[in-house]
């Protein structure tokens, strides 16, 4: 049936209003980072800045340390992605190929999982990491990324490999090859879309994490760039505004740039894993 036009409008409306409303918080924040201290604390704010300048930029790389931070971050965020996916790869595999009451249960607890707040997991965390003597150091918190991140990489993956025709794997077993040379030979180049959605999805998560890092961290010098923002507020809770700004600008950058690349890709899987799940 055709949409009326009226609808057809409403639609259009509806939308608009939901991209205003998410654009919002990110214009707010680049308008500010190009504002200098004197518009900053006038008492009429404008939309766009009347003397645009970088001075908040320099003053926010002349007080922290923010490229040893957005390293650590890169390093940290990176090193969870390839983990995250090198792990799930396999277990998808397991999981869409095999139906049997194993198969199912992690299902279940990737399900499950995904309800999970992020206080009811960090004391077990640490309490490991305790153990294995990685608290304060980016190791311990690439291990933390990778468990948070394998259930929802685990779905993404699942449903990629449901998409891929048994029958390739099993010509390729009628040639002699064996479960793993299957797997590298002929499902793994058909899942490199995925794969590389989910490793990049992995990623930005691990970039914008906070919570981890805050507790897990404690030397200044093993801080990310998120951990880092909040050096920004003072001790009576007064925020350098200009300089916060222009300092979360450039943090938010990369994620922006990664989910522009990736935003169909991200789609197509989750509808994959929607229709094959």
């Amino acid at each position: 049936m055709r949409t009326r036009p009226a609808a057809r409008a409403g639609q259009y409306a509806a939308l608009l209003a939901y991209l205003v409303f998410l654009a919002f918080p990110f214009v707010w924040l680049a308008s500010t980072a190009f504002k200098p201290a004197a518009e900053l604390a006038g008492l009429h704010p404008t939309w766009i800045p009347q003397n645009p300048t970088l001075a908040n930029f320099r003053q926010a790389f002349d007080e922290q340390p923010l490229l040893r931070a957005a390293l650590n971050s890169l390093l940290t965020a990176s090193a969870a992605a390839l983990a995250a996916v090198a792990v799930a790869t396999p277990m998808a595999y397991v999981m869409a190929r095999h139906r049997g009451a194993l198969a199912r249960a992690a299902t279940g607890w990737v399900v499950v999982s995904q309800a999970f707040p992020f206080v009811l997991l960090i004391i077990p965390l640490f309490l490991v990491l305790k153990n294995l003597r990685m608290i304060d150091s980016l190791p311990g918190l690439v291990l933390v990324h990778v468990v948070w991140s394998l259930p929802f990489a685990l779905w993404m993956l699942t449903g990629y490999v449901r998409a891929v025709p048994a029958e390739l794997e099993e010509a390729a077993a009628v040639d002699g090859a064996g479960r793993l040379r299957t797997l590298v030979s002929v499902t793994v180049p058909l899942l490199a879309p995925g794969i590389a959605a989910t490793a990049l999805f992995a990623f930005v998560t691990a970039w914008n994490e906070f919570f981890f890092a805050l507790v897990l961290l404690k030397t200044p010098e093993q801080q990310t760039l998120p951990v880092l923002l909040t050096r920004f507020i003072g001790a009576e809770g007064v925020a350098d505004l200009g300089p916060l700004a222009a300092a979360a600008f450039l943090a938010t950058l990369p994620s922006l740039l990664v989910f522009a690349l990736i935003q169909r890709r991200i789609t197509g899987s989750l509808l994959t894993g929607a229709v094959k799940g």
